[in-house]
């Protein structure tokens, strides 16, 4: 059975292609903006990694895949509890595994202890996408699963903007409730991140190790410990994307796997190790991919191609600017 996931931004249209009119252009940036902001909250996890552990994490989309779990089984077994508490539920497991995984297996190279710590990253990450994925398989079966949505919406009657308990209405522009609270919470996250990494010591501390490492160990902070914030976040920030998500698409094992990929697009797009870029490289490959499928002729190949209109523009800022938008030359 083939499955949508948070990646196919054709699925956030509610209503069939409709003549090309300024609102229905308007509805197509948000839908866009919205699905940009899930890509960057993911993006920006695989960038915090990489910026400071200087490894790519190849088991990131399967922090995704398990964030989305997470929730999906808190709110069947915990009916009682406030349904927001799955959120936080699964930014703390996803944080735990991310430590204990760079602990035990990334510690070792970051002491360098491993001959090869290159080549040993690719394995162990993949090692650890591996595991997960086989470890829900044979947990939870390859049978999708859905949450039901966290919230209702108040109802409001007016003209131009109403709602009811599952859609909100701004004209003719729909917007269901589920992928307006994971929107919400994911915007609230990347608020709350920026204010971390710009605003505390801590944060700083990780923009330090990213920039120079030595030059960090010098003036007290520890990169080690460093390394361990950095990829327990990333793993974090991974889970929450997933969490939003799970109750507006249906979850399978291998669900992270394209959302992995659109991950490593937009770090390179908005340049390796740049949060900024990270975060307006998502916005653009929503708002593109959500542009290119609704206003192409035939909308039955506009899906085919979704990924290849985020692809172009991929491909001509990398020719106009190889670093990427705020990458840095090495």
């Amino acid at each position: 059975m083939l499955t949508p996931t948070v990646w196919d931004a054709s699925l956030f249209h509610a209503s069939p292609q409709l003549a090309v009119s300024g609102e229905f252009v308007l509805r197509l940036i948000i839908d866009g903006l919205m699905i940009g902001i899930i890509y960057a909250l993911m993006a920006i996890g695989l960038t915090l990694i990489f910026s400071v552990l200087n490894i790519v994490s190849f088991a990131h989309g399967e922090f995704y895949m398990l964030g989305g779990y997470i929730v999906y089984f808190f709110l069947q077994t915990f009916e009682a509890l406030p349904p927001l508490l799955s959120i936080v539920a699964a930014a703390i497991v996803t944080f735990a595994v991310g430590f204990l995984f760079e602990r035990i297996f990334l510690q070792p190279m970051a002491r360098g202890e491993v001959e090869r710590p290159n080549e040993y990253a690719i394995l162990v990450t993949f090692g650890l996408a591996f595991f997960l994925q086989f470890l829900m398989l044979g947990l939870v079966g390859p049978f999708p699963k859905k949450a039901h949505r966290l919230f209702d919406l108040p109802q409001i009657e007016g003209t131009f903007f109403r709602t009811t308990k599952a859609t909100l209405f701004l004209g003719d522009i729909t917007i269901s409730a589920g992928r307006l609270f994971a929107a919400l919470i994911a915007l609230l996250a990347l608020a709350g991140l920026l204010w971390f990494m710009y605003r505390t010591w801590t944060g700083r501390a990780l923009q330090a190790v990213s920039q120079d490492r030595n030059a960090a160990a010098v003036v007290g902070i520890n990169p080690l410990n460093m390394n361990t914030l950095a990829f327990s976040m990333g793993a974090m920030l991974a889970g929450l994307a997933g969490a939003v998500l799970v109750t507006v698409y249906s979850w399978v094992p291998w669900v992270g796997v394209p959302a992995s990929s659109k991950s490593f697009v937009i770090i390179v797009l908005g340049g390796m190790g740049s949060i900024p870029g990270s975060l307006l490289g998502g916005l653009i490959i929503g708002v593109v991919e959500s542009l290119g499928t609704g206003l192409f002729p035939d909308p039955a190949r506009a899906q085919a191609y979704r990924d290849v209109f985020g692809l172009v523009i991929f491909a001509l800022v990398l020719l106009l600017r190889p670093t990427g938008l705020f990458g840095r030359k090495l």
